[in-house]
């Protein structure tokens, strides 16, 4: 028996007497998989995780935190660890990125929503809640860039030089990131997301939130891979959170140049870490749509290593990864 026919079954188990359709709700960078339950009068969403692949668990635990800080996440209807499988409500089928693509003008309201439900998980934040986002899973995920994204993406065996360049910058990196004020981090915060619903945002995908910088998530919303604004518009937003922030008495520095330059560098990070998961995704998991966002996310990175000196050695790298892209795309 497949999983979709244990799903189905698990389904009438529950609600023996009402006959439902199901149908995929939308996709997932995991093994995670979606499915809109419609019954007369109401719809549910079942996530399907193969206990293999996935454990619920995280998830259970994050929306359970997210909830008690009055976040909008789906209510647990039912569950089934064993199996892998959830019952959830409905959040609705409107992205943050469908919605901004069919109406940009309805973006600051979107956006300062989106910041105002960041700063209510952030101010309760505690330690030993969730995982800590330290410098050991830092550095893991920095290490996706040359192992994916580079040897496997781009075919490119790098120099020792060029390692040593990339060791620099990435511990360059880590310091700064390390150095932040620590808060509940959702780790995709971005515009797959978030559902546009009432009250908005709805906020998915938060089984990996960790306690980590406080500019991270900040950065997956202003900076995404899925949806680009100019640099003015991004800059602010981020003034308008940064100045949120502080009034809420959240640890941001009273300096927005400071505050500023740690977002950008864990942008980096983040940016780094997201080519080498895009092109993992490609070649290991066989999704290569992804592979259509790296270049928003490779002038991101451009971008910020050409402000700091600093960066300077790893925008060289990148510039020369640039100049030798693969020739032959793929068609989407």
């Amino acid at each position: 028996m497949d999983r979709l026919q244990l799903l189905e079954h698990w389904l009438q188990a529950i609600y023996p007497d009402q006959p439902f359709t199901l149908a995929p709700a939308s996709t997932d960078a995991s093994f995670r998989r979606y499915f809109r339950i419609t019954f007369p009068g109401q719809t549910l969403i079942a996530m399907d995780a193969p206990p293999q692949q996935e454990d619920c668990r995280p998830f259970l635990h994050a929306a359970s935190v997210f909830a008690r800080a009055s976040i909008h996440v789906p209510d647990i209807i039912a569950q089934d660890l064993d199996q892998g499988f959830l019952l959830l409500s409905d959040l609705g089928t409107t992205t943050y990125l469908q919605a901004l693509t069919t109406a940009p003008e309805n973006a600051d309201s979107l956006y300062l929503d989106a910041i105002d439900a960041l700063i209510k998980i952030q101010c309760t934040s505690q330690k030993n809640i969730f995982p800590e986002y330290d410098r050991i899973l830092l550095s893991r995920e920095l290490a996706l860039f040359p192992d994916w994204y580079v040897a496997h993406h781009l075919h490119i065996t790098l120099t020792d030089n060029q390692k040593n360049t990339l060791t620099t910058a990435f511990d360059q990196i880590l310091n700064n990131t390390l150095a932040q004020p620590q808060v509940f981090v959702h780790r995709d915060y971005h515009s797959r997301n978030l559902m546009v619903v009432s009250p908005n945002p709805g906020i998915i995908d938060f089984q990996d939130a960790v306690f980590g910088p406080i500019t991270y998530d900040l950065v997956s919303l202003l900076k995404d891979a899925y949806i680009q604004w100019e640099e003015a518009q991004i800059l602010d937003w981020t003034i308008r959170y940064w100045e949120k922030a502080r009034r809420a008495g959240l640890p941001v520095t009273t300096d927005f140049s400071v505050f500023y330059r740690d977002f950008e560098w864990m942008g980096v990070q983040r940016h780094l870490k997201v080519l080498g998961i895009f092109a993992r995704l490609c070649y290991r998991d066989n999704k290569p749509t992804y592979l259509q966002d790296m270049p928003a996310v490779m002038r991101y990175l451009q971008k910020t290593c050409e402000r700091y000196h600093e960066l300077h050695p790893l925008k060289q790298i990148l510039d020369l990864l640039e100049d030798r892209q693969p020739e032959t795309g793929y068609t989407f």
